[in-house]
Order: structure tokens, then sequence, then C-alpha cells
């Protein structure tokens, strides 16, 4: 899901730092996953009507340009109305230059650009957060974002959604459009759940369907979606092999 406010960074410092980062810092390679964005997490195999997870950054970040992310989320490209493009969703960002973690969520409403909000900023390494997007009890269609229990967004009208989403979470990254090297994240997805009913009924995401690009990797928890780590970057990968999911 092409993500964080569509290339736009927090504030024109970032967007500074990241065409400084294009110009000379990272070295030319293979351009990772698609179109600049690869990706390492878990789809629902189901329709739901929420998901969440307490998802922690870990040691093994190196943000080269674009941005990193780590969220759970709903909707996508061409999943709204009529086509259109229509999601939310909720987690970490990572960004060059910057030593912390950020908390946001995203919208992206059809016929409009996404808006990216800012929810915490400059969090560090291993600091973990549960995070959700959940349809509200007999409100169909309309969705809040939670964040370690407490609902951080007004109600949000998504039109259609009621029924229509099967949820994701998952780790991305884009290069900035450089195609250049990859960038590096390492991300825990733990307690990933599903909402069965507007309102809850939570229950753990079992199975589904991998997430996965040529640059990354995903290492489950007993196969199941319940639990997984989401890494790319040759730091991150080597990080993999010291954590259990």
């Amino acid at each position: 899901m092409k993500s964080l406010l569509t290339h736009t960074y927090r504030r024109l410092a970032v967007a500074s730092l990241v065409a400084a980062g294009a110009l000379f810092g990272a070295p030319l390679a293979l351009a990772c996953g698609t179109g600049g964005y690869s990706y390492a997490g878990v789809a629902s195999s189901s329709h739901a009507f929420g998901i969440g997870a307490t998802v922690t950054p870990l040691a093994g970040f190196n943000v080269l340009s674009g941005h990193v992310a780590g969220w759970v989320g709903v909707g996508g490209p061409g999943q709204g109305v009529n086509g259109s493009d229509e999601w939310l969703q909720v987690g970490f960002s990572g960004f060059p230059g910057l030593p912390g973690n950020d908390l946001y969520y995203e919208l992206a409403l059809p016929g409009k650009q996404p808006t990216y909000h800012q929810l915490a900023t400059n969090l560090p390494m291993g600091k973990a957060a549960r995070i959700a997007v959940l349809e509200m009890h007999k409100h169909p269609n309309m969705w809040r974002v939670w964040l370690n229990g407490n609902a951080v967004s007004q109600p949000i009208y998504l039109a259609g959604s009621h029924g229509r989403w099967s949820p994701i979470a998952t780790a991305e990254s884009w290069d900035g459009g450089t195609a250049g090297a990859c960038n590096g994240f390492l991300y825990r997805f733990h307690r990933v759940s599903i909402a069965r009913v507007p309102g809850g009924g939570w229950h753990q995401l079992a199975g589904g369907y991998p997430i996965s690009s040529s640059s990354t990797r995903l290492a489950r928890h007993n196969s199941t979606g319940g639990s997984f780590l989401a890494a790319e970057g040759d730091l991150a990968l080597r990080t993999l092999a010291s954590f259990n999911p």
C-alpha cells in the first residue's frame, strides 16, 4: 500500500534530508520491490472489522532514503467505492537522519490525497505500542484509530467498508524514488488479532497470507500470523537470528 502521505515527509526539514540522501548517501543497487516499495507481513484470509497488534521497532534500522514503517490497516488502492483508493492504517514510521521512530496514522479517502497524522515522535528503538483500527459498534462504515487502548482519532467514515475488507499487518519500505540500496528495518509484530464484529470480538490472526518481497524476510511463530518478525537489509537480517517472534 503506497503510504506515508505519498512521499510527503515530516516537515520541510525532513524533505531536505531525504533529498540529500538521494543525491549523496545511498550507493546504487538493484531497486527494492516494485516501484521502490517492499513489504513483509501477513494479510487476513477473511474479511474482518478491525485489526490490532503490539508492534516493536528493533535494532537493525538503516533508513538510507524514503521511509520505513510497521503498521496494521484496512482497505488499499482500488478497494474503495467504484475502485477508488481508500484505506486506514496506524503504525510506526522511520525516516533518514532521524534517530527515533514516529507513531502515526494515515487516512486515504476516495478522490483525495492521503493524509498523515502524527501521534508521537522520536520514540526509541525497542519501544512497543499496541495499535489498532476498528469499525465502531452499531455504526457501519465508521472507524477509529486506537493506541495503547485509547481512541486517538475522531470517528472516520470509510464509504462501503462494512464487511468488505481483509486486514493487513505488515512492514513497509520505500527507497525514496532513488532506485538505490534497500532500507533496513526489523519490526516485531506480537498478538496480531482481528475483530470478528464491529467494536471488538477479537481473535488471533491464524494462518492468513504471507506478504513478502525479494529483499525482505518474514519469520512467523509456529506458522501462524499471531506473532512474526519482519526484516530487510543486511544488518536487520543478521540481527533477526538473535530474536524469537
